[in-house]
């Protein structure tokens, strides 16, 4: 099967770091009966184990093991199998959410969470351990049915959470959220520190999108929310899932019809219009942190900026 990743015609922002995968998550496959404990049994079923978002990684490689290495977990999830022209092709790989870490499969200080070797993996592990991430996120938080309160039952490969009691079927959730880089005529950007960060802690506005409340709706109300100001033409640049723990991060950029932009102390403790050089200089000299390399945060910002922030700053985009 040829995955549709390799020939999809990417947004502005191109291939972001979390965006990125080379497996087949092979959905078809999640319904057929006594499908994991059938994996188990497999010898060529290659097992990714994962604690507390953690996961073993030798150099820049996940440590993916036979299931003979690991004691089976309560929580099993079948992640797909491994795309044509991989070393690995065609093998099946399940994750295993385990209580603590096995030195025995890693040392301890292997064990990695995804933002600290995000930016180093191959597509393929990076695609993998956003997969675990995400559904292992949601395996913690959904033990138990929300309307009656009873333990759910794992099903459909670690996919479904059923309730005994009342047969309802439960499934993985994502949530939306915008992000954009708020541009004004001058082409400067806008920069937010939140009232949760270090106080030299700059990066694009975000927020959660509403029921009912379209992209685009969202980007203009969460820009009004946090700084007070109005913007248009916002135009959608790229997506990342961000599982910490269930975000699809969109991004956006728009216009800025006012610059007067006030912090609303409660999610934004203050705000900056940078020019590039101004962004250039005050990230050379450690006066301000901004978003990490993994984030789609970083490449609205970058996009904005023509190139890497440690590079002097080029012409302005169009």
């Amino acid at each position: 099967m040829t995955d549709p990743l390799r020939t999809l015609v990417l947004p502005p922002l191109g291939s972001l770091p979390l965006s990125r995968a080379d497996s087949d998550r092979d959905g078809d496959s999640r319904t057929a009966e006594n499908f994991l404990d059938l994996l188990w049994t497999a010898a060529d079923t290659l097992v990714l184990p994962l604690v507390r978002g953690k996961a073993p990684v030798v150099g820049h490689t996940l440590r993916l093991v036979a299931p003979v290495d690991v004691q089976r977990p309560e929580v099993l999830v079948y992640l797909g199998r491994v795309n044509e022209g991989a070393a690995d092709a065609g093998r099946r790989i399940v994750l295993a959410v385990l209580d603590e870490e096995d030195a025995s499969l890693a040392p301890l200080d292997q064990w990695l969470g995804l933002r600290e070797i995000a930016g180093s993996l191959d597509a393929r592990d990076a695609g993998l351990f956003v997969e675990a991430a995400a559904i292992a996120n949601w395996h913690s938080t959904h033990t138990h049915c929300p309307r009656c309160g009873t333990g759910t039952e794992v099903r459909d490969a670690g996919w479904v959470r059923r309730c005994p009691k009342d047969g309802s079927e439960h499934y993985p959730r994502t949530d939306p959220a915008i992000i954009v880089s708020v541009v004004d005529d001058d082409d400067r950007l806008l920069l937010g520190s939140a009232v949760a960060w270090p106080e030299d802690r700059y990066s694009t506005l975000a927020g959660f999108v509403e029921p009912g409340e379209s992209l685009e709706a969202a980007v203009l109300r969460e820009v009004g929310e946090e700084a007070g100001i109005a913007v248009d033409s916002p135009q959608y640049l790229g997506s990342q899932p961000w599982p910490f723990p269930a975000s699809l991060m969109l991004g956006f950029t728009a216009r800025a019809l006012t610059t007067d932009a006030v912090p609303d102390r409660e999610e934004m403790r203050s705000l900056r219009w940078f020019t590039r050089e101004q962004l250039f200089v005050e990230v050379r000299d450690g006066k301000i942190a901004v978003a990490g390399g993994v984030s789609i945060a970083r490449a609205l910002i970058e996009r904005w900026y023509g190139g890497p922030l440690d590079e002097e700053p080029s012409e302005a985009r169009p």
